[in-house]
């Protein structure tokens, strides 16, 4: 999940992409690297909002970050259930920098063998 996330966090900075496809990879980066997190905690979950909301327990991040998570996740939800993706460069680049935290702090915790 670790390597996942982090291949797409780097993909989502790519501004050639559609802002669509940076979203959609930073989106899942941010949950790759969350729920790799969790897991390393020794707990799982069928939900992929919580993972987001676990962040302080998990990574020791404050809502800053994953309030940030939190909206894209609500913003994935209506693309992907209603097809309104409603983005725009802020919200990409706000979840592009967030992710990149999560990035930093489960590389301290998990080094890539």
């Amino acid at each position: 999940m670790k390597r996942s996330g982090q291949a797409r966090l780097h993909d989502a900075k790519n501004t050639t992409l559609s802002i669509e496809s940076r979203f959609d990879l930073a989106y899942n980066a941010a949950h790759a690297l969350c729920l790799a997190a969790l897991r390393w905690h020794g707990y799982r979950s069928g939900n992929r909002y919580v993972v987001f909301q676990l962040l302080p327990d998990t990574l020791g991040l404050g809502p800053e970050i994953w309030r940030v998570l939190a909206k894209c996740h609500n913003i994935r939800n209506l693309g992907e259930y209603e097809g309104d993706l409603n983005i725009n460069e802020r919200i990409v680049i706000d979840l592009i920098d967030a992710c990149q935290v999560v990035a930093e702090k489960i590389n301290a915790l998990l080094p890539l063998k």
